[in-house]
């Protein structure tokens, strides 16, 4: 049975080399910096000033928006607190509600419609129950979203979901919306405790954004991140795969390296914005190792090997 949900993603950014800007520096002026350094002309916006993107006054948005208009850079996502690790399935949904509202008014601003979110963490509810609310309560924001001309991207981080690409597809299936997609991060199985390489072969048909980092798990269970190609996560193998099912979606950069979300700064001795050009140039490294001798934009398997923005 064909369903609304089997419809094409929305056509990917033609942006593909981006990255977290918070990742490399808290004010916008520093995040600019950070990417124009690489000669990328694109940035995912999760934090301004460290305030968490949808906690910035309108009137600031508006000033980032002339800003970003005026160095060429483009929005290719804005990530959200919708569904992550600090809001349980048990929580006020009334705040994911407002967060959404204020994101569309943001993605109209900054010209772009694609927001981050997860699948929420459970609070001691049962399975079945935990499963429940959180497709409910995606179900809604997901309809709200499609209204607003936005795409909701579910990343395999914290939540119901974000684990198992079973319960994502049963997500998927029940949202059944063309404005409920994927964003893959190569990294996040490594503290999960799985293969991101196994979650991400289900998942390719829904695959509209991906996050690049990498990471090595120790003995005593804690993880470390560390430029992508060195760590555990496959990070090469999960761009071939990419690649090769004709993947031209935005390759957004979080590396970690200097910040955690919900840990601040781990190495506040090191430039954050060194760190990120570190493992930027190591990404652009990686890609051009998938590129064969046939000439420039062409990986093994023939698949084409994204470009910089023009």
């Amino acid at each position: 049975m064909t369903t609304r949900n089997q419809a094409p993603p929305h056509a990917p950014a033609p942006h593909p080399l981006a990255g977290i800007g918070d990742e490399a520096a808290p004010s916008l002026e520093g995040q600019l910096a950070a990417v124009q350094t690489l000669g990328w002309q694109a940035l995912e916006l999760r934090s301004l000033d460290g305030v968490p993107l949808a906690d910035v006054p309108a009137a600031d948005i508006r000033a980032a928006a002339r800003r970003l208009a005026g160095a060429g850079v483009r929005v290719v996502a804005l990530a959200s607190r919708i569904g992550n690790w600090s809001r349980p399935v048990t929580g006020d949904l009334a705040q994911d509600l407002d967060e959404l509202r204020v994101m569309e008014e943001y993605a109209a601003l900054l010209d772009c419609r694609r927001v981050r979110v997860m699948s929420y963490p459970n609070a001691g509810l049962p399975q079945d129950e935990w499963g429940r609310r959180a497709v409910e309560r995606l179900g809604l924001l997901t309809g709200r979203a499609e209204a607003a001309g936005l795409t909701l991207l579910h990343e395999n981080c914290a939540g119901w979901a974000g684990s198992d690409a079973g319960r994502t597809l049963r997500l998927l299936s029940e949202v059944d919306s063309p404005a409920l997609r994927v964003l893959f991060d190569t990294g996040n199985g490594v503290p999960h405790g799985y293969r991101a390489a196994d979650l991400l072969g289900p998942l390719l048909p829904y695959v509209a954004h991906v996050h690049i980092k990498d990471a090595v798990r120790s003995p005593d269970g804690t993880t470390a991140y560390v430029l992508p190609g060195d760590g555990e996560a496959e990070v090469e193998h999960c761009l071939r795969t990419l690649l090769a099912a004709g993947y031209t979606g935005p390759l957004s950069l979080e590396p970690h390296l200097a910040l955690r979300p919900h840990e601040g700064l781990l190495r506040p001795g090191e430039g954050a914005g060194e760190l990120f050009v570190r493992a930027g140039r190591r990404l652009e490294g990686l890609l051009a190792g998938l590129t064969d001798d046939t000439g420039p934009g062409h990986a093994r398997g023939n698949a084409p090997v994204p470009r910089r923005i023009p």
